[in-house]
């Protein structure tokens, strides 16, 4: 039988050779989920015997891993803003740039108002579940095309007690009544159809549909824009994570739209990542109600 230390390193020198930028890291955690233990125990006693099945379960993790499968697919949970998510194929991976459109909502928005505020295309709820996370006063309305994308939100929301956030299986706004948001945050596809990276890396494994927007990459942005501003109440605030080279097709689109006060925000390599805006002070149609069908 293999040791810890032994499995480690076969599995770095294996991963190594491959496509994967952090090896160590990645055949630490698989070999962790495979040994039931934790990093801290593994760097403790690599001494340690892996049994059997451990083995055999770390063998075919290291294979999927070894053939490219993202290494939050094969344990289906990430980490987002502290928080847990489950995943499944059919949601995309969370990334850090994506916390900077959180950031931008807790900092424009008043912390202890009941705001009601959309996550368009929530996927596994990242977005929504963080802002419910930190704003026990706000109402989150997590909205998610895919039915097996939204079945991994509500179960994320079911076990992380967020019990002011909603999913709602839905095509972008045509659950939500006109005029029912004081708020609107997205990360809508935006990958232009034939961009190149789309065949690199984890990309190639998530899907499609939430990724590419059209041969300008901006189709979901266009149709949020041309939305928005009926949906939210009367100085509404909007938010959109975009594509690096993005920013000014956006802030275009916002203010064609009729948005206000257009301001885009850099991510942690200084790249134009989210751009916010703030509705006019009236909208065109009346508030009516609307039941929301929320996947329980």
């Amino acid at each position: 039988m293999q040791t810890l230390g032994e499995a480690l390193r076969e599995a770095v020198a294996l991963l190594s050779a491959g496509d994967s930028d952090c090896a160590r890291l990645d055949a630490e955690l698989l070999l962790c989920e495979a040994a039931g233990t934790t990093r801290a125990r593994l760097i403790a006693w690599p001494e340690r015997t892996l049994h059997p099945a451990q083995h055999a379960r770390f063998i075919d993790l290291l294979e999927r891993r070894a053939e490219g499968e993202p290494i939050a697919y094969i344990l289906g949970r990430r980490e987002f803003w502290g928080l847990e998510l489950a995943l499944s194929p059919e949601t995309l991976i969370p990334r850090p740039d994506t916390e900077l459109l959180v950031e931008c909502a807790l900092q424009a928005l008043p912390a202890h108002r009941p705001i009601v505020c959309a996550d368009l295309g929530t996927g596994s709820g990242a977005i929504a579940g963080a802002l419910a996370h930190e704003r026990p006063d706000w109402t989150l309305i997590a909205i998610e095309r895919s039915a097996g994308a939204a079945a991994v939100a509500a179960d994320n929301a079911r076990r992380l007690q967020l019990r002011q956030m909603f999913v709602v299986r839905a095509d972008w706004m045509n659950a939500i009544a006109p005029g029912s948001l004081d708020a609107i945050v997205s990360n809508p596809p935006y990958v232009r159809d034939d961009d190149p990276h789309l065949h690199r890396g984890d990309l190639r494994f998530e899907p499609r549909t939430a990724l590419t927007a059209g041969e300008s990459g901006l189709d979901a942005i266009r149709m949020i824009t041309k939305l928005a501003m009926d949906r939210l109440r009367p100085g509404g605030w909007l938010a959109i994570e975009h594509g690096w080279d993005q920013g000014d097709p956006v802030r275009r689109l916002l203010r064609q739209a009729g948005f206000e006060n257009v301001n885009t925000h850099h991510d942690l390599a200084g790249h134009e990542r989210v751009t916010s805006a703030v509705g006019r002070d009236a909208y065109a149609t009346t508030n009516l109600a609307r039941q929301f069908p929320v996947i329980a």
